[in-house]
């Protein structure tokens, strides 16, 4: 996932989009990446805790990090470092932008006030290139500043709305690395035809908030990643040997120009 957009200078959240979610063990790491801790890495991919944990695997998907914000009844399309997509220098992100003010009502309808929907746009291939079988747009969170909701309410509220990535493995039981994968095979369930970048681990804590009630709720712990070791981050990419995006594939891109 990589995302360099710099945009006019307005956050309208006032932070980030989204922030960078740690590494598994043997996971390939980029520049500014950290690992997680040994106690997350066997919590989510060995053994829960106690019955108060729940743990979701998902596919990761190779895009790039944006995110729809509701202020009042309107939306303003962010990408990952909390610009506004529009002012962004990438096209891609443009494009999104215009997207996303197509889809406002879709936005209008699942989001409450200061929430936002956060995904990955699929609009052009960085390192995995994708025949996609849905919209460019694929959505993992709704959150309210660093808060997300909890999975069952994520997926309740987006079906039939957007696309969510493939859920891997049977919750709230641990998937390790090895079943992840094997589960995702080569390509996963999104179209890749590149090999898939990995996955991603959610936990869910029903943390003790009174300890003389015995009181608890229902709270996104944290997340973590796996990433193959041979995955090349933004191979595809527009740079000084490469002027000419490539576009995945989906009927609803094809109709915009590359020079708009």
């Amino acid at each position: 996932m990589i995302s360099k957009e710099k945009g006019s200078g307005y956050k309208p959240l006032g932070r980030k989009n989204y922030g960078s979610i740690p590494h598994l063990p043997l996971s390939r790491m980029g520049p500014g990446d950290h690992k997680c801790s040994e106690g997350q890495a066997r919590i989510a991919t060995e053994r829960a805790r106690d019955q108060h944990d729940r743990i979701f695997c998902t596919e990761k998907l190779d895009g790039s990090n944006v995110g729809i914000v509701r202020i009042g009844d309107a939306i303003f399309p962010l990408g990952r470092a909390g610009y506004l997509a529009a002012s962004s220098p990438y096209l891609q992100h443009r494009l999104f932008s215009r997207w996303a003010y197509d889809n406002a009502d879709r936005f209008l309808d699942i989001l409450d006030d200061s929430e936002r929907l956060v995904g990955e746009w699929l609009w052009q291939a960085h390192g995995t290139r994708y025949n996609l079988p849905h919209e460019p747009f694929v959505a993992f969170d709704i959150m309210v500043g660093a808060e997300r909701i909890l999975y069952d309410d994520l997926e309740y509220r987006l079906r039939g709305h957007f696309v969510m990535p493939a859920l891997l493995g049977d919750p709230p039981d641990p998937v390790s690395i090895q079943y992840a994968m094997e589960l995702l095979a080569t390509y996963g369930y999104h179209g890749a035809t590149d090999p898939i970048e990995g996955a991603v681990w959610r936990v869910e804590r029903n943390k003790l908030i009174d300890k003389h009630s015995g009181k608890r709720k229902w709270v996104v712990d944290f997340l973590v990643k796996y990433v193959r070791p041979d995955k090349i981050d933004g191979q595809y990419l527009q740079n000084e040997y490469k002027d000419v995006a490539i576009i995945n594939g989906h009927p609803t891109v094809y109709e915009w120009e590359l020079g708009n």
